[in-house]
């Protein structure tokens, strides 16, 4: 079984267009959250995830939406929260406020977080180089996991994180950590939307890229009058 894996969408809805056009077949998609913040598209965003995602955990960004000054210290994030309160439906903040910090996907085998996956750890940031300190963690989300369907599971598979918007995969004590990177703003020094597709069967990812129209969004980012650096750090990937 494959699933398509997406993370800090983050209102960027050409690159979301990009990336789910460019995604093979696949059984189910997910998200690590980060669907809203920074860029011009958060309603339209939001219902596009909504529609294709099976499972989706809520970001930093999507927890605020309510409250942009939280991130009065960081001028793109509190305009694009600003941007995307008055943007989304009742509906959608609703839908925003349900979603759960951490879930289960693939029968079970795989974690889904948007950051670190200690709960008193939220937010957090874990580069793929911080993978192998996750070691215990893992033991202790295996010791939670869901059992299968003799009842009998006793280890996990692999967990699947987001937010520091850098691309990554690594095995730690035979369990497989992934971070598909950054659909909407990808930080890693390469412009073009990131996402995973995961093999839950072979326990193996692919790490996939994809070029988009970064014009269209510096426009929109100019007419809905966000912060100029919004666009000009998509065309360097930072």
């Amino acid at each position: 079984m494959k699933v398509g894996l997406l993370s800090d969408v983050h209102a960027n809805l050409p690159a979301l267009e990009a990336v789910l056009e460019d995604m093979p077949p696949v059984a189910e998609v997910v998200c690590a959250g980060d669907v809203v913040g920074y860029n011009p598209w958060p309603a339209e965003c939001l219902a596009r995830v909504r529609e294709v995602s099976t499972a989706t955990v809520r970001g930093n960004h999507d927890r605020t939406v309510e409250t942009p000054e939280r991130y009065r210290a960081n001028l793109m994030a509190e305009a694009g929260l600003e941007h995307a309160k008055r943007e989304l439906s009742s509906e959608g903040l609703t839908w925003l406020r349900s979603l759960p910090r951490a879930t289960w996907f693939g029968d079970g085998r795989y974690h889904l977080v948007h950051s670190h996956p200690a709960s008193e750890r939220e937010d957090a940031y874990v580069y793929p180089g911080e993978f192998p300190a996750l070691d215990r963690h893992l033991d202790a989300l295996a010791d939670d996991a869901p059992t299968d369907v003799e009842g009998d599971r006793d280890d996990i598979d692999g967990l699947v994180l987001g937010h520091t918007h850098v691309q990554g995969a690594r095995s730690v004590d035979g369990r497989l950590v992934v971070n598909p990177g950054s659909v909407g703003q990808p930080r890693d020094g390469d412009p073009d939307a990131a996402y995973a597709v995961l093999d839950v069967d072979a326990g193996e990812v692919d790490l996939r890229r994809v070029a988009y129209d970064v014009d269209r969004v510096a426009e929109a980012v100019e007419r809905e009058g966000l912060p100029t650096r919004t666009a000009e750090r998509l065309y360097r990937g930072e």
